[in-house]
């Protein structure tokens, strides 16, 4: 049997949006759009980052997704939305140049953990668990109540671990001394602008102004126009109408129960 060849895009730029938080599915959409574009070989990628960030594992494999792209010969062009932070920097630091707009909310550079401790309002209805574990740990950031002083001493230094590694990327991506990220890489947030002149970024413009540093680097033609990989499915409750706020906040209380207990590198307003 003759298996038919993939048709090449020496000639083309490729595009990636990166929308909302950043988790599982982000991780798997990308990851797929990034093999389909390293097997059709596109010269180009325009990365469309607009997420506060998410969960610390799966936006280090779409950094590391980016940096083998790369080295297969891709040139990464990042363009920062409304808003690029914490695990947003961390993937668009993966990229050869950085864009964003001058009011772009970026920065956040940072860990944040948190857990839900309902131990009054479980007391007041009436509800107690009853826990049998096989070491002190096993159930730390239960619901049910606080955490001891040695459980926080823990969760600290996995904090610590992660915002280690969070700096050591940072400063290689974008050329910098970690005791130079570290004078910024404290939760704040920046605007574009800001983040310019501390050399988060390389220019301030949008998106088309970043596909022109695509074409520029990848030294393609002038009226290049991106193929969109990894868009992502519709799902049932963006077919419904509803009011844009009451979505907005069913979705970030949907992200706070399943981001509980989890460490993440997310910005939250």
């Amino acid at each position: 049997m003759i298996w038919p060849l993939r048709r090449k895009s020496k000639k083309r730029m490729a595009r990636i949006s990166i929308e909302g938080p950043i988790n599982a599915e982000t991780r798997k959409t990308v990851l797929k759009a990034i093999n389909q574009i390293e097997e059709r070989e596109f010269p180009a990628l325009l990365l469309r980052i607009d997420s506060p960030g998410g969960t610390v594992g799966d936006s280090q494999e779409i950094h590391g997704a980016l940096l083998r792209l790369r080295e297969k010969g891709c040139h990464v062009i990042a363009s920062f939305g409304n808003v690029s932070a914490s695990g947003g920097i961390y993937i668009g630091v993966g990229a050869d140049k950085i864009v964003a707009n001058p009011g772009t909310i970026t920065g956040s550079i940072g860990v944040i953990l948190r857990g839900n401790n309902l131990s009054k309002l479980l007391e007041k209805i009436g509800i107690k668990f009853e826990t049998v574990k096989s070491g002190i740990f096993k159930d730390i950031l239960s619901p049910d109540r606080s955490l001891t002083n040695e459980e926080r001493a823990l969760l600290q230094s996995l904090i610590d671990s992660s915002y280690k590694q969070f700096v050591s990327v940072v400063a290689k991506g974008r050329g910098l001394s970690e005791d130079a990220v570290k004078e910024f890489a404290d939760g704040r947030v920046f605007t574009g602008e800001q983040a310019k002149e501390l050399g988060l970024v390389d220019a301030l413009g949008d998106e088309e102004d970043a596909r022109l540093l695509a074409i520029k680097i990848a030294n393609l033609d002038e009226k290049t126009k991106p193929v969109t990989f990894g868009k992502p499915k519709k799902k049932l409750l963006g077919l419904i109408p509803i009011n844009q706020n009451i979505s907005k906040l069913f979705g970030q209380l949907i992200s706070e129960i399943d981001s509980s207990g989890q460490i993440l590198w997310l910005y939250r307003p």
